[in-house]
């Protein structure tokens, strides 16, 4: 995958990846990327989770740049992590592969894409997650953090979580992106 002169992104293999593009006129809260992490999704299964983070990233705001799905693979998580992060994206949401299966790699492969971790909104996901009745976001080892000026968070696969963390991640990634940008000095 790669950011186009035009600003958009262009799958360079076809090796186990996956790419769907949005096109909003307009963007409020800043740019955006989804990336979905599951092998039946990256090889052509459907997709219910990346169609409903980038819904609720542009009710949001957010121009949504793309919604990729990638296998749980820590190379392909991190490439495409280093991928949007290098496109210039103000937010990218990882959705999948942050339990406790050999396989849920997504953190150990955030980990090594950020300059500095945000254990605050971690935490606040988790957190708001298990009040709502959602144990995968009270289990989930997600990560958020800063690369670069992107923040990066991992929510968990499934829609409750996606649903209780979107709405516990808006005010919290509005005031770090604004930090990042320099709009709340």
């Amino acid at each position: 995958m790669r950011v186009t002169p035009d600003g958009g992104w262009e799958l360079l293999s076809d090796k186990g990846a996956t790419v769907s593009t949005m096109e909003i006129d307009s963007a409020v809260a800043g740019r955006a990327l989804v990336v979905v992490v599951d092998d039946r999704t990256a090889h052509g299964g459907v997709d219910s989770l990346g169609p409903l983070v980038t819904e609720l990233l542009t009710e949001a705001g957010f121009l949504v740049d793309a919604s990729i799905s990638v296998q749980a693979d820590e190379v392909e998580i991190r490439n495409a992590l280093n991928t949007a992060v290098i496109g210039g994206v103000d937010l990218v949401i990882s959705v999948g592969g942050t339990g406790m299966s050999p396989r849920d790699v997504t953190p150990e492969a955030t980990e090594e894409v950020l300059d500095r971790v945000l254990p605050g909104i971690s935490e606040a996901l988790r957190s708001s997650g298990l009040a709502s009745g959602s144990l995968d976001a009270g289990l989930s080892r997600g990560l958020a953090g800063v690369s670069g000026s992107t923040l990066v968070v991992n929510l968990p696969g499934s829609r409750a979580a996606v649903r209780d963390g979107m709405a516990t991640l808006g005010p919290l990634a509005s005031r770090v992106i604004d930090e990042l940008s320099g709009l709340s000095e």
